[in-house]
């Protein structure tokens, strides 16, 4: 059987989405902006960043106010929750659907050890009842179609990642499976195993959505194309570079112009603004502007002086001297 094109739309638990081309949780970053930017330059569909269910039982006001931000123009999407309780995950799931989520989506597979102490994230692979415990939490808490994504294993060659997926699936009906077919002890080194991935997709009756080092379009299509994969999943390959999606969407075939990159960093000005307000703003932003600014050829002490910006209006006046019109695309304001 051929497998589908990337462009081609699939399901996952009924929700519709329009390809193959998924915008990946990024720890930290994945806010509504930032999946909007994924969604208007092609994605079919961006996750979140990963969302502690306690933070959200406990009613953290940057947790509801500000990582729970859904914009209408970036449906659907999925939100990322994490956290090692059962019954805490169920009504974290079930605020993350009042938020407005189309999705939810369960970390299993972080290496981070300040998540893996807490019995969340890559330490789930050690307690599979747990792990099944908490899908089954999410999915009654949501009402909603859950899907979890996890690592091929702790180490290198355990496949409990592989177990655990097949387990999801079969015992609490999870309706796809992220799977990065690397041990969490190699964090983002060493060669993903498409084979096991490839195993894993014809081991389960949904989506296999593969993710892991897709830093280009021809990595992820590589991946895709090696793993049987249903869908390719962009986590770094797309910060400061969206045009990754409209390249595996087909949208797209030539590497972005000055002009084009210069008028994306200006819209991430304006987003950033809207979603954390001025004076936050000029210190959040600084990361995103290295991604930009070093496909601009800007280095050095000429970067630097962007970190050193003491706002945002700063930063434009900085890039009204390399030239570019703002990009001009109508976004309304979060929900």
């Amino acid at each position: 059987m051929n497998q589908p094109a990337l462009t081609e739309p699939f399901e996952i638990g009924g929700v519709r989405i329009a390809n193959r081309v998924l915008l990946a949780p990024l720890a930290g970053v994945g806010n509504w902006f930032v999946r909007l930017q994924a969604r208007r330059h092609g994605a079919g569909m961006g996750v979140s960043e990963m969302i502690s269910s306690f933070a959200i039982s406990q009613g953290n006001e940057r947790t509801l106010g500000e990582m729970l931000t859904i914009h209408p123009d970036e449906h659907p999407v999925s939100i990322q929750l994490f956290g090692p309780e059962p019954e805490v995950m169920l009504g974290a799931a079930r605020t993350a659907a009042e938020a407005g989520a189309d999705l939810i989506d369960l970390n299993m597979g972080c290496p981070v050890p300040k998540v893996c102490k807490t019995g969340a994230g890559a330490a789930l692979l050690r307690d599979p009842d747990r792990a099944v415990a908490l899908a089954r939490a999410a999915i009654e808490g949501s009402g909603l179609p859950v899907t979890v994504k996890l690592r091929s294993g702790l180490g290198p060659g355990d496949r409990s990642g592989f177990d655990l997926a097949v387990r999801l699936v079969d015992e609490a009906g999870v309706a796809g499976i992220g799977f990065h077919p690397r041990p969490a002890a190699a964090h983002h080194s060493g060669r993903p195993d498409y084979e096991l991935a490839r195993e894993l997709a014809g081991a389960v009756d949904v989506p296999v959505i593969i993710s892991g080092g897709l830093r280009s379009a021809d990595a992820a299509r590589h991946a895709y194309e090696k793993s049987g994969a249903d869908a390719v999943m962009i986590a770094r390959g797309g910060l400061g570079s969206p045009w990754i999606f409209e390249e595996l969407a087909g949208r797209r075939t030539g590497a972005p112009t000055r002009d084009e990159i210069l008028s994306e960093l200006r819209w991430v000005l304006d987003r950033g603004e809207e979603h954390w307000g001025t004076r936050r703003a000029s210190r959040n932003l600084r990361k995103f502007y290295p991604w930009y600014l070093e496909q601009l050829g800007l280095s050095g002490t000429e970067a630097d002086s962007y970190q050193r910006a003491d706002s945002v209006d700063e930063v434009r006046e900085m890039l009204s001297g390399l030239g570019a019109q703002p990009l001009r695309i109508a976004v309304s304001g979060p929900v």
